[in-house]
């Protein structure tokens, strides 16, 4: 019968009985997992259901774990809304040229962006919400480069004058972050929610194109509005 010095010896020579490989530590992947979590929930209950603890439950991570990357609600929300940020910007903006044609960059932003939408729509409603009731929206990376992007468009020769950038821009947003909770994103097949995010880029285009009024047919509201350009044009 060996003692249980000498059963410590063979299993110390015996490849089976050697002590498992630890787990190596990931604190980029756990963060996002954090993060991620955090864009679902402030989707769902906003920032007051919000808490650190209720965040590193849904991430399957310790909650100790998840208070050393983000000590305090605060620094979670803005922290998330940034990442979302990020990934916004990188899905829509990530490609090197999108071309120098503006129709084709109009076309390709718009079908970046929805696609976006409809693939993470929990994440996009969290964004939208954050951004639209912050106190200064032009820190945030992806609205400043994507109202940017558009005033560039609305100074060049292929937009109509006039254009209200700022209303136009939280419009559009509005349009693609709201209407993968219409369609029903998250109970669609890849393939259905391919299908939703062509009808909702097509359509935009279509009315970014064309409008949906013939100016001809309502002389009062084209004389209304075309003073009101006018002014705004000389108020610039």
């Amino acid at each position: 019968m060996l003692s249980h010095a000498g059963e410590s010896a063979l299993d110390a020579t015996n490849p089976s009985k050697k002590k498992p490989a630890r787990r190596k530590r990931d604190p980029d992947g756990t963060r996002e997992k954090i993060l991620e979590a955090a864009g679902k929930i402030l989707a769902k209950d906003g920032r007051e259901g919000l808490s650190v603890s209720q965040v590193a439950q849904l991430a399957g991570v310790n909650r100790g774990t998840a208070y050393q990357h983000f000590q305090t609600r605060e620094q979670l929300v803005e922290a998330t809304t940034s990442w979302v940020s990020d990934q916004l910007t990188q899905a829509v903006f990530g490609k090197p040229d999108l071309g120098s044609d503006s129709s084709a960059d109009a076309r390709d932003v718009a079908e970046h962006l929805i696609n976006f939408a409809m693939e993470n729509p929990e994440l996009g409603r969290a964004w939208l919400f954050e951004v639209l009731t912050s106190e200064r929206p032009s820190n945030d990376r992806f609205w400043k480069q994507y109202k940017t992007r558009f005033e560039q468009f609305a100074l060049s020769d292929a937009a109509q004058p006039g254009i209200d950038t700022e209303v136009h821009s939280v419009l559009t947003l509005l349009g693609a972050f709201l209407w993968p909770v219409w369609a029903r994103a998250h109970a669609r097949t890849a393939k259905e929610r391919q299908e939703m995010s062509k009808r909702y880029s097509d359509e935009v285009l279509r009315l970014s194109l064309h409008g949906t009024m013939r100016p001809e047919m309502f002389p009062e509201l084209d004389a209304r509005l075309s003073k009101g350009l006018k002014a705004r044009t000389k108020a610039k």
